[in-house]
């Protein structure tokens, strides 16, 4: 349901839970989970502790929400495009994929250190369930990737590889430049780096 059309009082529920879900990714990101405090993240968001208890009944709740909630959106995005795919030419759906992963650059440095450690398995032994469900998505996202490859394979387009493994080599390499502009953004441009990446995955490194 569209945020807009609910009443003004869940819109304002809606918007401090934002709020204190912003906080929260802030100092996770800057001090790691055991060294952050709800009270802490009440005082970043600037709202009685009190309120925080009310979304959410614990620290490894809070955690989980925000999570769920931004891998929901970083998935929901590439998605579109791969959703996109049935009848395009397999190599401009792979240029929009590179392309749209800059949408994630959106939610900023923190959230995608966070995000990648929960696609690679990374645990703090909390969170019962909740890798499950992230790695869930992700799955389902290089599933899609890999019928792009599939369809690529069938045309003649692609070398006759195992499409999954295409589709996780391209996840890699593109992940793999994100986490250089996450080191340093003015030196590595995700953005910028889009035609080397395709290029680097494409045709390969050896001089032919």
């Amino acid at each position: 349901m569209n945020s807009e059309k609910l009443p003004r009082r869940e819109r304002e529920k809606l918007r401090q839970r934002e709020e204190l879900l912003a906080a929260a990714l802030d100092l996770f990101s800057e001090k790691g989970f055991h060294n952050v405090s709800m009270h802490e993240i009440a005082q970043k968001a600037e709202f009685a502790v009190g309120t925080l208890y009310r979304f959410f009944k614990d620290k490894e709740d809070l955690y989980k929400a925000l999570i769920r909630s931004r891998a929901e959106r970083f998935h929901a995005t590439l998605n579109e495009v791969l959703a996109r795919a049935d009848g395009e030419d397999p190599l401009a759906v792979l240029k929009k994929y590179v392309e749209a992963k800059t949408a994630l650059l959106t939610g900023g440095a923190a959230m995608l250190r966070l995000y990648f450690a929960e696609t690679r398995g990374a645990s703090f032994n909390i969170r019962a369930g909740l890798d499950r469900e992230i790695l869930e998505l992700y799955k389902d996202l290089v599933a899609k990737l890999a019928a792009v490859f599939e369809s690529g394979v069938r045309k003649k387009i692609f070398r006759p590889l195992n499409p999954y493994y295409m589709a996780l080599a391209l996840e890699s390499l593109t992940n793999g430049f994100l986490q250089c502009w996450i080191e340093d953004p003015q030196r590595h441009p995700y953005q910028a780096n889009v035609p080397l990446i395709l290029d680097i995955f494409c045709r390969g490194v050896l001089r032919k």
